[in-house]
């Protein structure tokens, strides 16, 4: 149990996907201007993060390696991700329009999300059984959300104060994220 914990924590300060192996980093700056989108977006990643981890478990367990087709797990586990992907859009197009047309093109864009097909593949290289899935996958979902929500509170405080010209918009949100990154690589003792 206490292994799950620190695993758990460890890929939400110390290994997280976007800050320690620089993955998801497409969403991480275009969706994190606010921080309603920001949360909206890690929701909606962790929840195919962790359906489609899961269904990666299952297929691989199940379907692959007893018929022995390994070689097929990247495109199976891409056309998981496409699926559920397309199964969130049509839930947030219904129950919440609003944080639709937020996300916008950034939503389709989960399904070549890195974070997604690299925690899949991960889990099943590593061999971890389905509670350790779970758990890398909530806390890798959770990590990502970690940063949507540092960088969207950080770029709403930018907004509103001086920056300098050549910096305003894209090139410091790069500063920070760097910044952002070199913090959370204290956490691992790497300084």
């Amino acid at each position: 149990m206490k292994e799950l914990v620190v695993l758990f924590l460890g890929l939400i300060f110390v290994n997280n996907f976007v800050f320690a192996r620089f993955l998801g980093l497409c969403p991480y700056m275009g969706v994190s201007r606010k921080m309603t989108d920001s949360i909206g977006m890690g929701l909606a990643v962790i929840f195919v993060l962790l359906l489609s981890a899961v269904s990666a478990w299952c297929i691989q367990t199940y379907v692959l390696l007893p018929l022995h087709l390994e070689f097929l797990q990247t495109i199976v586990f891409i056309l998981v991700i496409a699926t559920l992907v397309q199964l969130v859009e049509m839930v947030l197009m219904k129950f919440s329009p609003a944080l639709y047309r937020a996300l916008g093109i950034y939503l389709p864009l989960i399904t070549t999300n890195c974070i997604i097909l690299a925690v899949a593949l991960i889990n099943v290289r590593e061999g971890n059984g389905l509670l350790k899935t779970v758990v890398t996958t909530l806390g890798a979902g959770l990590g990502f959300m970690l940063a949507l929500v540092l960088m969207s509170s950080i770029r709403e405080r930018l907004d509103t104060t001086d920056v300098p010209e050549a910096l305003k918009g894209e090139p410091i949100a790069f500063i920070v994220a760097g910044l952002i990154a070199i913090a959370f690589m204290g956490f691992s003792g790497m300084m």
